[in-house]
């Protein structure tokens, strides 16, 4: 069974909703969930906030902090998830934002990826320094960010602070992370 599958099993188990907001991934987590049967017994929707003023005005991330740190941020990461999880109705809320190339971002290098996971507990976030190529790095954050969210269904994860980026840690490759 796939990451997708088997975190919307665990969430139609629970009869838990989801909601996606996508930066760089530009859908392909939506893509990922709704290739499932029944994905719809979990799955309400996304959100393909690609552009700056949408995070901010759709998704309700913090301007001041859009402008001071750029849209390559845990902060936006978490706020991103959050957002959707609010706008969308949903039990559950997971985002991607960071820089699949070819060209650095925000003062952020090809392959700084956030991810991260709003639920009933709270948000947690995790970055991940990737490479690859464009396809690569993208595929790698729609892997991590069903990764992380199928350790927070787990573990009943989502209390603030415990997650892998607030502690420190970075991924670089692994995770089935495509190398060129």
């Amino acid at each position: 069974m796939n990451a997708a599958a088997e975190v919307l099993e665990l969430l139609a188990s629970r009869s838990a909703t989801l909601a996606v907001a996508e930066s760089l991934t530009g859908g392909l987590v939506a893509a990922e969930l709704t290739a499932v049967p029944g994905a719809s017994r979990s799955f309400r929707g996304s959100v393909t906030a690609y552009a700056t003023e949408l995070k901010r005005d759709v998704l309700g991330v913090d301007g001041t902090l859009l402008a001071e740190r750029g849209a390559v941020d845990a902060g936006v990461a978490r706020g991103m998830a959050e957002g959707v999880r609010r706008v969308l109705r949903a039990d559950w809320g997971v985002a991607t934002t960071g820089v699949a190339g070819p060209d650095p971002q925000d003062g952020q290098p090809v392959g700084t990826v956030f991810v991260a996971v709003a639920g009933p507990g709270g948000t947690v976030s995790e970055k991940l320094q990737l490479n690859g190529d464009r396809a690569a790095i993208r595929i790698s954050s729609v892997d991590a960010v069903l990764t992380l969210l199928h350790q927070s269904l787990v573990t009943g994860g989502g209390t603030p602070g415990e997650s892998a980026a607030a502690k420190g840690r970075e991924e670089s490759g692994g995770k089935g992370c495509l190398q060129p």
